[in-house]
């Protein structure tokens, strides 16, 4: 069998819902076989994180070099980068193989759920200027945005105008999320995502509804991934990103509620997967 190759370039959640647990979760489940180099480990439950540990950009330079001097990824995406020695590393390795870089999704991991600045300075203008540059989309949500273009972020006019500018920095695309953002007066139920398309210079919205859910730890690691999963089958960005949506909606629509002594849960990244049932098993 042969199956569409991804990688994860990212930190790992040890609650499991979001991360290199979440990508690999959904790259199985969007059917692509994953890969990964982990940046940084941290101790995450559902009530918050307690601890991180960056891994030592060597290392993930070995990581790196073991897997994309072997195996063909036919995509890869990036999550949390951790620091700016890391992102050095991680730029140079995909400098290096860049002749046979598949297409690039960069989640700029920036900041957290609780609103707190993940990177510090000297990190985002690496991440600017050495990751972006090599991405095929990235996206970011809108405090990711203001973080990026030191801006603020308030209506869809200022969301066209932040696409336009960050595909200055290299991606071909640039995908908002909509999450964030107060409602639309023309759609108050709805969470629309806006990806622009630089070569074609044309912008799409994709709309859900909005769902008040506790369920929603690591949509953004979720989305990016399956974009990546898309894109590694060979569907086209508007098609990927399209589809993308659809499951993290479904995704959170059928969450898995009380996970933790929190309340909150977390993405079903198995939804419309069937279990196999025991007359398919050889045991």
């Amino acid at each position: 069998m042969v199956m569409a190759r991804a990688l994860t370039i990212a930190g790992s959640d040890s609650g499991g819902g979001a991360g290199i647990q979440a990508d690999l979760k959904t790259f199985l489940a969007r059917g692509v076989y994953g890969a990964s180099v982990i940046t940084a480990l941290t101790a995450q439950n559902t009530q918050g994180v307690q601890g991180i540990l960056q891994v030592d950009p060597s290392f993930v330079a070995a990581q790196l070099d073991s897997v994309l001097s072997d195996i063909r990824f036919d995509a890869l995406k990036t999550g949390m980068l951790a620091n700016e020695p890391i992102i050095n590393a991680v730029s140079a390795r995909l400098e290096k193989y860049r002749q046979s870089l598949p297409p690039v999704v960069v989640d700029p991991v920036l900041v957290s759920t609780s609103g707190q600045q993940l990177l510090d300075g000297a990190a985002l203008t690496a991440l600017k200027t050495k990751i972006l540059s090599l991405s095929t989309i990235c996206t970011p949500n809108v405090p990711e945005v203001e973080a990026l273009l030191d801006s603020q972020i308030d209506t869809e006019s200022d969301v066209r105008m932040a696409a336009l500018q960050l595909a200055q920095l290299g991606p071909k695309y640039v995908l908002i999320k909509g999450g964030h953002m107060i409602s639309s007066p023309n759609s108050p139920e709805s969470c629309t995502d806006v990806l622009y398309d630089r070569e074609r210079d044309v912008f799409e919205a994709f709309s859900k509804p909005r769902v008040e859910s506790l369920c929603t730890h690591g949509t953004g690691c979720t989305l990016s991934a399956a974009i990546a999963a898309e894109l590694a089958k060979g569907t086209n960005m508007v098609q990927a990103v399209r589809f993308a949506k659809d499951y993290v909606y479904a995704a959170i629509v059928d969450g898995i509620q009380d996970l933790g002594s929190s309340g909150r849960g977390a993405l079903h990244h198995g939804v419309g997967l069937k279990p196999l049932s025991r007359s398919w098993l050889p045991f």
